[in-house]
């Protein structure tokens, strides 16, 4: 087996079940590729249908005493020793999510710091799930609501936040007492994996916390048993809608809970009236994080006629000081894309239909880089105009009137963003961008559920 070697994957890229560091029930494994140059990080245990099972049996069993026989207190301070265990190796967590995921070190760092603030939030939350005493109808009852965990949840999570949308749901579901199985995207496991070996330094209980890595083929087969599987009590997914629908029409047949992160496709607007600096600097760092490969990113793109040349030769200089490269060299400010080829559509599709180019539009030979770009005169028929880009790419459309944009900017099928997210606030979005919150109280609520007790006091 051919590993990427650091101190955090002491057994190499195995699964993590049941506390232990075990290889695929097939004997199978798989590639992680670099995504700059598509060299091999690691050979990676490809789980299967029969390691879920495994996990999920593993998750169960410790349910009866992490969900049922352990105080809130010591939850609590579990969550807290991995929260402090992730700030100290913060170092070596950024290094591992850019080699396998590519964003520049300094933003992996970022990323790092935003899925430790995750445990920090919940240890606290663990202390605060109140119930309710509720008043009688009638002389001589109690009335009392309580929240319980819900039971084994399954984290499927994806590549472009392979750290924090895992520590996100995680915290929340552990706060509870509830117990996982994750899977991790298949370009990025290895961050799963050396957030499960932190976990358990912090004292995780054993089969509280699996993680299973597969690839595109076994994760398929995998979803499927989990949405099916009577022993799964949740699912908590964040990827595309595509996905999102059939994980939720195959968690039909358990009538399970299923909450869903999913695409989107944010507006942004510039008026005339507009601080043209605030705007670029907004659209900035809105558009260009994780080398726009977001969900949360601002897609389309609408500036008013009368500032439009402005705005365009205004973000053009913005964009023209990003450095493209390795992620892991400290110059370099953009990172490569994980797929090139859907963007490239998108952008071919635009230019046949009348869009221009302004600046960039060319991909990096021998590499996954992409130049920032900026087209104008989009229009649309095109699809860049009304689809996810997941890039590098400023496609503005013009607009005349407040009437006329706010109707172009809502007559979307999706609803998610129009800021970043933070351990205090509840994200997620309306539409078909999901359901269900993630952050903040709201992320028990996905977690647990409500038992009503009455009593007989006379």
């Amino acid at each position: 087996m051919r590993n990427f070697q650091t101190e955090l994957l002491p057994e190499g890229a195995k699964a993590f079940i049941n506390g232990k560091w075990i290889n695929a029930s097939n004997g199978k494994l798989f590639e992680v590729n670099d995504p700059y140059n598509n060299e091999l990080l690691c050979d990676v245990a490809n789980c299967d249908v029969q390691d879920a099972e495994i996990g999920v049996a593993a998750a169960k069993q410790a349910f009866q005493k992490w969900g049922l026989e352990t105080t809130a207190k010591e939850r609590s301070a579990i969550l807290q020793k991995w929260y402090q265990l992730m700030v100290q190796k913060e170092g070596q967590l950024a290094e591992i999510l850019t080699r396998e995921q590519g964003k520049p070190l300094a933003e992996a760092r970022g990323e790092i710091q935003y899925s430790a603030s995750f445990l920090d939030w919940y240890s606290a939350e663990a202390r605060r799930i109140y119930g309710q005493v509720v008043p009688p109808p009638v002389l001589n009852r109690q009335h009392f609501h309580v929240r319980e965990p819900i039971g084994v949840v399954v984290l499927i999570t994806p590549w472009n936040f392979p750290s924090a949308m895992l520590t996100r749901k995680a915290g929340a579901a552990l706060a509870a007492g509830c117990t996982i199985v994750a899977k991790p995207a298949e370009d990025t496991p290895l961050s799963a994996l050396a957030v499960a070996q932190i976990a358990k330094e912090a004292g995780l209980p054993d089969g509280v916390f699996n993680v299973l890595p597969a690839d595109r083929e076994n994760t398929i087969e995998i979803s499927k048993f989990i949405c099916e599987s009577q022993d799964v009590d949740a699912i908590s997914f964040t990827g595309s809608t595509q996905v999102g629908k059939i994980l939720l029409s195959q968690s039909a047949s358990t009538v399970k809970r299923v909450c869903l992160e999913l695409g989107g496709n944010a507006p942004f607007i510039v008026f005339d009236t507009a601080n043209m600096e605030k705007a670029i600097n907004g659209l900035f760092a809105s558009k260009f994080r994780c080398s726009g490969q977001t969900c949360v990113c601002a897609n389309r793109i609408y500036v008013h006629q009368k500032i439009h040349d402005q705005f365009v030769e205004g973000i053009s200089k913005a964009m023209s000081k990003l450095v493209l490269g390795h992620g892991i060299d400290k110059k370099v400010t953009m990172g490569p894309l994980i797929n090139k080829k859907a963007i490239e559509h998108l952008l071919n599709d635009a230019i046949s239909k009348g869009a221009k180019i302004v600046l960039g539009g060319k991909s990096k030979p021998d590499t996954t880089l992409f130049e920032p770009t900026i087209i104008t005169d989009v229009t649309p028929e095109m699809e860049i105009a009304h689809t996810e880009i997941f890039g590098p790419i400023v496609a503005i459309q013009k607009f005349e009137s407040e009437e006329e944009v706010i109707k172009r900017a809502n007559d979307t099928r999706y609803g998610l963003a129009g800021i970043m997210s933070c351990a205090e606030a509840a994200f997620g979005g309306v539409k078909e961008s999901g359901l269900g919150r993630e952050g903040s109280i709201q992320g028990i609520d996905e977690f647990t559920q409500w038992k009503y007790m009455c009593l007989n006091t006379s």
